[in-house]
């Protein structure tokens, strides 16, 4: 065998990489760093993520990916170029065959954009797969027979909830709630509450160390540093658990909203499936404390958090290119 099989989740926060018969061998932030004047690119990467709100004016910081769609074409095309020669070597001979995913609600023009941007990167034959589809392949459910399974994958952009059956998906629905905008409401909740402003790797980091789609039993402080907005001086505040949870209520509503939405259009004989064997939960967004208890209770579903919830897109993709025969019919058409 001439060549890489990889599979690519080209997400809007992270990019993994699957090749086939070594795993995963690349999760970095899909951020770039590039000069402002002539479009080079700097860095990219966590190289770049560490240069968030602390570069020059000559250099810009920009996440190519919004919303789990490309937002910047050609920053993508050399995020993607980058990934690809990091993952197959500067001179390889053979260039490789891409599976990359997509949101399963994104238009023509959309996955148009992804397709090309993954060919001009270096791919010698590139195919697209939902994400949700992916993470269930990834997640190992056994998607091949008649019965219902649900997966509800949480990335940075989007929330995508599908009901699978046949290797193909039945129901999905996908909103643009993610990681980055429960990120964006803890901002938005300091800035108004404390008069801070804070940068979103700090808000992530709250979102990390103390956030919950439930109230903890203890509530739980941490110290947050940011600038202060009458006066622009550094200021130290503290914020509680209990203060996450209300600002990312909204954000969290919204996702589970999305999924009673993908259970109400689901058919009854598949419904009775999804209701015995529960939901799968991928993404990033599955390892917010407690999010698994708030859909059980919303739904009336059980929930199940996948083992390695943030790689199984990417592991999925890279399987579904190694038995393509079996997932041809099911991939995105372009």
């Amino acid at each position: 065998m001439f060549g890489k099989y990889i599979g690519i989740d080209l997400g809007t926060a992270n990019v993994l990489v699957y090749v086939k018969g070594r795993g995963i061998v690349l999760n970095e932030p899909s951020v770039v760093a590039y000069s402002d004047g002539d479009n080079k690119v700097v860095a990219v990467g966590q190289q770049a993520r560490q240069m968030l709100g602390r570069t020059p004016a000559r250099i810009k910081v920009a996440r190519p990916m919004r919303d789990g769609v490309i937002a910047d074409y050609m920053i993508t095309e050399a995020m993607l170029r980058y990934f690809i020669r990091k993952v197959c070597g500067r001179f390889n001979l053979f260039r490789p065959v891409v599976m990359i995913c997509i949101p399963a609600g994104v238009t023509n023009v959309e996955s148009r954009a992804v397709l090309d941007a993954t060919l001009q990167a270096g791919a010698k034959e590139a195919h697209l797969i939902a994400e949700p589809l992916a993470a269930a392949i990834g997640a190992n459910v056994p998607i091949d027979s008649p019965t219902g399974n649900m997966i509800v994958d949480m990335g940075g952009g989007t929330t995508e909830a599908a009901v699978i059956a046949l290797n193909d998906i039945v129901v999905s629905s996908s909103i643009r709630v993610g990681g980055n905008k429960i990120d964006e409401t803890i901002q938005t909740y300091v800035r108004r509450k404390y008069n801070l402003i804070i940068g979103e790797t700090t808000a992530e980091e709250i979102k990390r160390k103390i956030g919950s789609a439930l109230p903890l039993r203890e509530d739980v402080r941490v110290e947050i540093r940011g600038r202060d907005q009458i006066d622009g001086l550094p200021k130290t505040r503290t914020i509680t658990s209990h203060e996450v949870t209300d600002a990312i209520g909204d954000a969290v509503g919204a996702i589970v909203t999305n999924i009673k939405s993908v259970l109400e259009q689901t058919p009854p004989e598949l419904s009775a499936d999804v209701a015995d064997r529960g939901m799968i939960m991928t993404g990033g967004g599955a390892l917010l404390r407690n999010l698994d208890r708030l859909l059980s209770k919303a739904t009336g579903v059980p929930a199940n958090v996948a083992d390695e919830p943030m790689s199984c897109v990417a592991i999925g993709a890279g399987r579904a290119l190694e038995h393509l025969p079996i997932f041809r019919d099911s991939l995105t058409p372009v």
